[in-house]
């Protein structure tokens, strides 16, 4: 399989007055084409800053991130984020919404009715075309975002939390729906996360992440089958051993967040946050 992505040593340090504060430190990996790549790791590791790096948003203060040899220096239309804020437009329909990019990419307006009509059945919202998102539930605004993000057919998902803000059952409704929607398109989809086994069902391979400055401390093959069902959350030995060893590796991560002194939130607010996601179902 041929890589995507590629991190070169990044390192990220970010400038506030008289503070300095590293939030990555040598993050070195490759994403594959096709592959379903996932991030966890304590909040204030540098997760989001080294994905909004990928995006383009952004640019390292050491090393390089590659995207098909090429460096990436700036946002292009082949890599889309989806964030966990829902980031419709309040006053353009489901169908509007989801349009929206296909009119940037210049697309006449048949061409857009067709790919609109295609992504609202992918994402399961047929009958909801003429609905504003206050008109919507959550779960329904975020098949809205996923289904905007992939119309104008990006090679590159990067997905920012994207079911955070859903309650636990919807939460998973969203990703069994995701891992359909990437096994009919097989885009390269990297998502951030701090829930353990929402990274074990989703993803091809999980990389851990330690506390700031952001390391990558382990890369996990999770080497369960495919189509992935919600069964194997409960019952799957091999689905608790991955999550047993993801939680073992973050566990003094989270610690390192309850004592350090110049964490920049409360202590207890940023350790409970992963510990939560962690001690899920168990």
């Amino acid at each position: 399989m041929t890589t995507a992505i590629e991190m070169r040593q990044v390192g990220k340090t970010f400038d506030s007055g008289e503070s300095r504060v590293t939030a990555l430190d040598r993050v070195s990996c490759q994403i594959r084409a096709g592959e379903f790549f996932c991030i966890i790791g304590p909040s204030g590791c540098g997760k989001t800053t080294l994905l909004h790096i990928v995006a383009g948003f952004t640019t390292p203060s050491s090393g390089e991130v590659l995207y098909k040899g090429s460096h990436i220096a700036a946002p292009g239309p082949d890599r889309i984020v989806i964030f966990q804020e829902y980031g419709l437009f309040p006053w353009m329909t489901v169908a509007e919404n989801i349009e929206f990019g296909l009119k940037a990419k210049g697309l006449g307006s048949g061409e857009r009715r067709r790919l609109v009509r295609d992504y609202v059945e992918l994402v399961h919202l047929a009958g909801f075309e003429s609905r504003y998102p206050h008109q919507i539930s959550g779960g329904m605004k975020q098949r809205v975002g996923i289904a905007r993000a992939l119309a104008p057919d990006p090679e590159v998902v990067l997905m920012d939390e994207p079911f955070g803000a859903l309650d636990s059952l919807t939460r998973d409704v969203m990703q069994e729906e995701i891992l359909r929607i990437w096994e009919r398109t097989k885009k390269t989809v990297v998502l951030i996360t701090h829930n353990v086994e929402e990274a074990i069902f989703l993803g091809d391979r999980v990389m851990v992440m330690t506390a700031r400055p952001g390391r990558v401390k382990c890369l996990l093959e999770i080497e369960l089958p495919r189509p992935r069902t919600p069964e194997m959350r409960s019952s799957d030995p091999q689905f608790l051993r991955y999550r047993e060893t993801i939680f073992r590796a973050l566990r003094p991560e989270v610690a390192v967040l309850a004592v350090d002194p110049d964490s920049q939130r409360r202590p207890a607010a940023r350790a409970n946050r992963l510990s939560v996601a962690l001690g899920q179902r168990r």
